[in-house]
């Protein structure tokens, strides 16, 4: 969501005129760390509305996107989602095509959803996600084989063999052990830890909210590109994660403070409409942390392709991987 390719007026035009949308205008949005996002104005938009978001994604190759189109799909009568917008023309085969295909990349338009970002959360915020979470889950289910619809896992096993190599010894070793404590859980044991599609990605800043309630109400969930088929206690984990921890600024030796309220109240909204097995519950430690070791890895590699890739600039942002490590050092002493 940082702004990697550059395009022009021109292209910008006739992207948007192959979805029946007339551009006016394309606004960069630089959060996130993956894609090149604009938001789209259109003829019919007063002056800072924005009618669609214009996304170029930079890694996902494009049959990938298209998996996104199906899921998001299936999703959008009981979720708040903006699935892609179809083009005007149809594929050969007279099915929808969701997608254009610019330089081997993929481009998608799709509808902007009302609400902000929260810069914090509660816990009712963090109970309703719960419930989200939990119908994503469990409509997802009708998608099969899942394998068809999922993208493959990242090789994060890789990004820790590089990794591990620069790190400081303790730092290593805590990496390890938590990734050793992982493998030891019944991963495989569909009955114990179920699998199926996950986000894997459901930060807060992927989310929306009215927040000129008293209650906040959730309004959209973003970001599918990640959607791949895992135990769906990582997916748990990751968003607990985030929503139930306050982040400090590291370069300052602030800590992160985790709220385990807001976890308990993430949990007691995912059981209402899935109920955790026995090994699931008994698990949620490891998984924690080796969430935590994942995005540790995850924004350390951000930083790997930056460099060797000369990408630099004010319009990309890199988020602090020394949080994570943190976040998994706070799990792995909780977990014993």
């Amino acid at each position: 969501m940082s702004v990697y390719t550059h395009l022009t007026e021109d292209q910008f035009s006739a992207f948007c005129h192959a979805f029946g949308v007339t551009f006016t205008k394309a606004i960069p949005i630089t959060q996130g760390v993956k894609n090149s996002n604009w938001f789209i104005q259109t003829a019919d938009d007063a002056e800072g509305k924005y009618s669609y978001v214009f996304t170029l994604f930079e890694e996902r190759p494009p049959q990938d996107v298209e998996k996104m189109a199906i899921i998001l799909n299936q999703l959008k009568d009981d979720l708040p989602v903006a699935p892609p917008l179809a083009k005007t023309r149809k594929k050969q085969d007279g099915s929808d095509d969701y997608i254009i295909h610019y330089e081997d990349k993929a481009i998608t338009l799709v509808p902007c959803l009302s609400g902000a970002h929260p810069t914090a959360t509660t816990p009712k915020m963090c109970e309703d996600m719960g419930i989200a979470l939990a119908i994503l889950h469990k409509t997802l289910q009708t998608l099969k084989p899942a394998e068809d619809y999922g993208v493959p896992l990242y090789p994060w096993h890789a990004v820790r063999d590089r990794e591990t190599k620069f790190m400081p010894a303790d730092e290593a070793q805590l990496m390890l052990d938590i990734w050793q404590a992982y493998e030891n859980l019944p991963l495989d044991h569909n009955d114990k830890m179920p699998k199926g599609l996950c986000h894997l990605d459901m930060f807060a800043d992927n989310t929306l909210w009215d927040l000129t309630k008293n209650e906040a109400k959730l309004t959209g969930l973003l970001d599918f590109t990640e959607v791949s088929v895992d135990n769906y206690l990582m997916d748990i984990a990751i968003t607990i994660n985030d929503f139930s921890t306050t982040w400090g600024d590291a370069e300052n030796g602030e800590s992160v403070n985790f709220d385990s309220t807001k976890m308990d109240a993430f949990i007691k909204g995912y059981e209402s409409e899935r109920p955790l097995t026995e090994t699931e519950r008994n698990a949620l430690p490891i998984m924690l942390a080796k969430a935590a070791v994942i995005f540790w890895l995850l924004r350390l590699n951000v930083i790997h392709y930056n460099r060797i890739g000369g990408r630099t600039g004010d319009n990309i942002m890199v988020k602090n991987p020394d949080l994570m490590k943190r976040l998994a050092a706070y799990h792995w002493a909780n977990a014993h």
